[in-house]
């Protein structure tokens, strides 16, 4: 019997997440059918639920979802636990929702391993404090940045974010409006302004010579952020689709126990892009 997956969102008709779970289950001769699902900005619950009392096996969950999917799960893995946001929800066998996210090491395996980015002892830079950058503040921190610096249009948010990674590793929070002149080696767009076709509010300056900056968020043209830090000197810009494989593929393998080839996809998709 086929399994059921899929993903929920709102919007959700862009996402290339079935394009790529399809191309997994070619891959490793896995049977399922992965779909996508809008969600119900008002009953995101509800949606959840009639999934899995159908049939669903698992669900990937984007924006802007993730928080609440930690609120919702049963059962929550180390990752998602800390960072307060789930992007994979998984049907256990008791009927239990567990909630795990994969954002961070999706994002992590692009920077290192497609991308070529050292990540210790950089100066990073995260925009926004919600579901989208606190899956993924504690791996970054994990690989030993000189600082991880959390910046969001409401300050509180950053400032509670940081507060609850201290552990981990240097990080702070602050206010869009207080980044003053500093300077990063890495900047992370972790908003959803892009949605929009709109940049957060951030200082021109703010990229350092030689500086990476990246889009958790992807598009066929370049994104607005991507655009943006092209325009501001950075050396290197690029959007969030080496991320949505990795992550893509860490859910994969936490569904089915086997681990699918990333380089093959994302190549498929910027071909497809180009197309």
């Amino acid at each position: 019997m086929t399994d059921r997956y899929a993903v929920i969102g709102n919007p959700i008709a862009h996402s290339k997440s079935p394009f790529i779970h399809r191309r997994f289950a070619e891959q490793t001769a896995q049977d399922l059918n992965y779909e996508r699902i809008l969600g119900d900005l008002e009953d995101f619950a509800g949606d959840v639920r009639d999934f899995f009392s159908s049939g669903g096996k698992g669900m990937n969950v984007t924006v802007p979802f993730k928080e609440q999917a930690w609120r919702l799960a049963d059962e929550l893995g180390v990752e998602a636990r800390t960072a307060g946001a789930v992007n994979t929800l998984t049907r256990l066998e008791d009927g239990r929702i567990r909630g795990d996210n994969t954002d961070g090491i999706g994002l992590v395996r692009d920077l290192q391993q497609n991308l070529g980015v050292d990540l210790a002892g950089r100066r990073i830079l995260l925009l926004g404090a919600g579901g989208a950058s606190r899956g993924v503040a504690r791996p970054l921190l994990e690989q030993r940045p000189q600082l991880l610096l959390i910046a969001n249009r409401t300050a509180s948010r950053a400032l509670e974010l940081a507060n609850q990674l201290g552990s981990f590793g240097a990080v702070e929070g602050c206010g869009l409006d207080a980044l003053g002149d500093r300077q990063f080696d890495l900047v992370i767009n972790g908003t959803a302004a892009g949605l929009a076709g709109k940049v957060p509010d951030i200082p021109p300056g703010c990229l350092a010579e030689g500086a990476w900056a990246y889009d958790m968020m992807y598009a066929v043209e370049p994104t607005a952020f991507v655009k943006w830090a092209r325009e501001h000197g950075a050396a290197q810009a690029v959007d969030g689709l080496g991320m949505l494989v990795e992550q893509a593929a860490e859910s994969f393998f936490l569904w089915r126990g086997v681990r699918p080839d990333t380089e093959t996809v994302i190549k498929e998709l910027k071909e497809l892009n180009k197309a």
